[in-house]
């Protein structure tokens, strides 16, 4: 089993075009179920049987695993066999009846305005570090783009005097608005600092760490936690809180759903639609309470 997960890798890079994090998680996904296969007796692709899968996901659901990574696991092992399949290896695809378990969809974690406000604060020295992380922060916030999307983002992407940004990823490509404060924050970097902090003068990578190289997604991550902490922020949040709350507050404050999904680079509008139903909690919460018979 472990050359065709080779092989099925191979094609999701070379022919699908799929990013390095999606093709680690079918890895990662894959071999788990090839160990306790393996650790069960099959361990010819071709042997295995529907009855065999179904073992596999009975497992999973006893040793706990989140419903989540359940879900995600079906997922790979139903991308591999219909690969299987297509590719003549296996006639029949065994995991065509495999049901992922429904997923309850969580409220996201949002900060409310006055937190966004006191974060992006933090950084408001004027060395070249705390220069470079408002205008991270800035942009993150202004359109809700995803770190990986942040952290790859090229000098050729931003738009300064427009105010846009060019973002994509294996798919498609989106233009995404910004304002003001990120305008001001990006100039100031791209100016002032961002040349002295390069360690290839060619590299036309927009963001780069106090290395001169690429910044990572765990630098960036560290980054949010140190200003968050900083700011008074209690809750635990990561980069994606912004990226919700980016969501949350135009959703809040009149945005349309579509223009909404447009800009998060959804390709399933009952995706954005939790944001909808964020706010219109919010309203029941505020008529409950402000109401006198409420």
């Amino acid at each position: 089993m472990e050359k065709e997960i080779q092989q099925f890798i191979s094609y999701l890079h070379n022919i699908k075009k799929t990013s390095n994090n999606t093709e680690q998680s079918y890895r990662r996904d894959l071999t788990k179920a090839q160990h306790f296969l393996e650790e069960n007796g099959t361990t010819d692709v071709k042997r295995i049987t529907e009855q065999h899968l179904n073992s596999y996901v009975l497992y999973l659901e006893k040793n706990k695993f989140a419903t989540a990574t359940i879900s995600r696991n079906i997922a790979s092992i139903k991308a591999f066999f219909h690969y299987l399949c297509e590719e003549g290896i296996c006639k029949e695809d065994v995991s065509v009846r495999l049901k992922a378990p429904k997923i309850a969809k969580k409220i996201p974690e949002i900060l409310s305005t006055e937190e966004v406000v006191r974060l992006l604060e933090q950084p408001s020295g004027n060395t070249a570090k705390e220069i470079r992380d408002r205008a991270m922060l800035e942009l993150l916030y202004a359109t809700g783009i995803r770190v990986t999307e942040l952290i790859t983002l090229t000098i050729n992407d931003v738009n300064i005097q427009v105010g846009y940004i060019l973002c994509r990823d294996a798919h498609k490509e989106r233009v995404i608005p910004f304002g003001h404060a990120a305008k001001t924050a990006l100039t100031q970097y791209m100016d002032n600092v961002r040349s002295s902090m390069l360690e290839d003068e060619e590299s036309d990578i927009l963001f780069v760490n106090c290395s001169g190289k690429p910044m990572s997604r765990q630098g960036f991550w560290k980054l949010v936690k140190y200003y968050a902490k900083k700011a008074g922020i209690t809750s635990d949040i990561t980069p994606h809180t912004l990226r919700h709350s980016f969501a949350a507050h135009l959703v809040e404050n009149g945005a349309d759903l579509r223009s909404v999904q447009e800009m998060l680079g959804h390709s399933d509008i009952s995706t954005t639609q939790i944001y909808a139903n964020m706010n219109h909690n919010r309203i029941r919460e505020v008529y409950a309470k402000a109401h006198p018979r409420g």
